[in-house]
């Protein structure tokens, strides 16, 4: 039964009566907790302990339920309770899981309960109450109170209280996140119309929209992230909200950078980072995203043109095959994330530097200032999107000159010491390519207006590429990074009978020159002697 049957059957025959299929080690997990539980309640309270109401109930809730429904895999649970905190719960069900009638009813092995750590409240990271977690059963588990939140205008840290489970579901940001599968019951419930939106490949609020993002602006990105994984589309409604000036001027003042960057490199790491980059695009996202707050005088690049950028990536990765461009520039999990960051800083390409603060010192892209200020990127991402930017025009002449058949294409070390330049400022030498292309791409399309035309106009750019990549490959060129010198720097003093000096980074630059000239030579007397012909030049003594 597919995802789809299930939910039908769902609707059917009502949420109450709706379960879930269980794995053995989920429902080992499930009947150890539903067994703590009832110890639990068995035993009188504690001195410290509130008198509770009712009994415990026990609810997997989120997106494990969601996941279950679709058929996706999940190890990751949330388990919500109804009158104790996640952090007294754990505590009580680790003390009781060492009983030996509890290891032996549920059959516990000694690696099936691990250690119990608590993550702390931290409300700037959307942390309100403390969760504790553990490692059950082969399962990570976090227990924390069901709640509810009331926001003040000026906050978007909210209140939080114990509350029912249908207040609990209502502070969600999608009606797909709200349902909860209940562990007493073996039940699913559903407050907010979660299983018909699913049915529907719907993503709705389960309150007002605007009331929802207004509350929390964060959730615009959570939904973005969610519809482009899950492949839903957005209410009507809920999208108008998530666009809205309001909601965008929240979301640009009330959210710290850290945290609009998280979401953003899970969409970028999902499974469709172009879905995500598109519902930016059309929700007029881009100036408030990919922006750094806290400088008021922060360009705003045109972005007319974006999409030809992020567009032309999602094809060129739907493309891939051994020698493909994205093969060959794209090789790893990280390339593929970090080509994405560069598709969507692209536009600020088409914006000129500003003046330098320090003299000598070049001025910090504006792309990069956008990613790192704006969405605290790491250095490693940064220096990327740095280099990109200012080895894009050697990039663009050298492969034009390739198109061109400029006379020194054959130059196998005109290519391979652009390579080491490009790679020795800023990595992932291969990443500067694709961006340069990118920008082509983008630039090429604000000359065509219908759509064919466009298109057309992308493909001979994708043909010129391809050209120089495959030259690079015909040159053997593609690895010039990690050509090792064939001598050092003492060993040139040496056999130049010289003092080590100011001379010698040049010099050995003309060693690795005089390599990349003479491919698989093992000896150094020839880049010896080609430094010895050019003392002078290089200021040898």
């Amino acid at each position: 039964m597919d995802a789809d049957d299930a939910l039908l059957m769902a609707q059917a025959a009502g949420a109450t009566a709706r379960t879930i299929e269980l794995t053995p080690r989920e429902t080992q997990l499930k009947n150890l907790l539903v067994d703590v539980a009832r110890r639990i309640d068995a035993v009188p309270l504690q001195p410290d302990e509130k008198k509770r109401d009712e009994p415990l109930v026990l609810r997997w809730a989120g997106g494990w339920v969601r996941d279950k429904l679709l058929g996706i895999e999940s190890h990751d649970i949330d388990t919500a309770i109804n009158n104790m905190t996640g952090e007294t719960f754990a505590l009580r069900m680790a003390d009781m899981s060492r009983l030996p009638e509890v290891r032996e009813s549920h059959r516990l092995s000694p690696d099936d309960v691990g250690r119990l750590y608590t993550v702390a409240k931290n409300p700037e990271k959307s942390k309100h109450l403390e969760t504790a977690s553990v490692k059950l059963c082969g399962l990570d588990v976090d227990f924390v109170n069901l709640r509810k939140e009331t926001y003040t205008d000026d906050s978007r840290n909210p209140q939080v209280e114990f509350g029912t489970a249908e207040e609990d579901a209502l502070r969600r940001d999608a009606t797909v996140n709200a349902l909860f599968y209940n562990l007493m019951t073996e039940k699913i419930e559903d407050f907010t119309g979660g299983l018909r939106d699913m049915h529907a490949k719907l993503i709705r609020t389960p309150m007002e929209p605007l009331q929802t993002f207004m509350d929390d602006p964060l959730r615009v990105l959570r939904l973005i992230r969610f519809a482009s994984r899950l492949e839903f589309s957005i209410d009507p409604d809920v999208e108008a909200m998530m666009g809205d000036a309001r909601v965008l001027d929240a979301l640009k003042l009330k959210i710290s950078r850290e945290r609009v960057g998280i979401e953003l490199e899970k969409m970028l790491k999902g499974n469709h980072p172009c879905e995500s980059l598109r519902l930016i695009n059309r929700l007029g996202l881009f100036h408030t995203v990919f922006t750094d707050p806290a400088r008021t005088d922060m360009p705003q690049p045109d972005i007319s043109n974006w999409a030809a950028a992020y567009e032309a990536l999602d094809v060129l990765a739907a493309r891939k095959t051994p020698g493909s461009i994205y093969h060959v520039l794209v090789r790893s999990d990280e390339a593929a994330y970090f080509a994405w960051q560069l598709a969507a800083v692209a536009p600020y390409e088409q914006i000129p530097d500003e003046q330098s603060k320090k003299p000598g010192k070049p001025p910090i892209p504006w792309a990069t200032q956008a990613n790192r200020g704006g969405l605290m990127s790491p250095t490693r991402l940064t220096d990327v999107i740095t280099a990109a930017h200012r080895h894009r025009q050697a990039i663009l002449e050298l492969k034009n000159g390739v198109r061109d058949k400029a006379l020194y294409v054959r130059e196998r070390e005109r290519f391979g010491m652009a390579i080491r330049e490009w790679d020795s400022k800023g990595g992932h030498w291969k990443l500067q390519v694709l961006y340069a292309l990118l920008v082509e791409v983008m630039e090429r399309a604000g000359t065509t207006s219908e759509t064919q035309k466009a298109e057309t106009t992308r493909e001979e750019v994708f043909l010129e590429w391809q050209g120089f990549l495959d030259h690079l490959e015909e040159l053997d060129i593609m690895d010039a990074p990690a050509v090792k010198r064939l001598i050092d720097g003492t060993q040139l003093a040496k056999a130049l009978g010289v003092k080590p000096g100011k001379w010698m980074a040049a010099a050995l630059d003309v060693v690795i020159r005089w390599q990349l000239q003479h491919p698989g030579e093992t000896d150094p007397a020839g880049a010896i002697e080609e430094v010895k012909a050019r003392k002078e030049e290089l200021g040898i003594p």
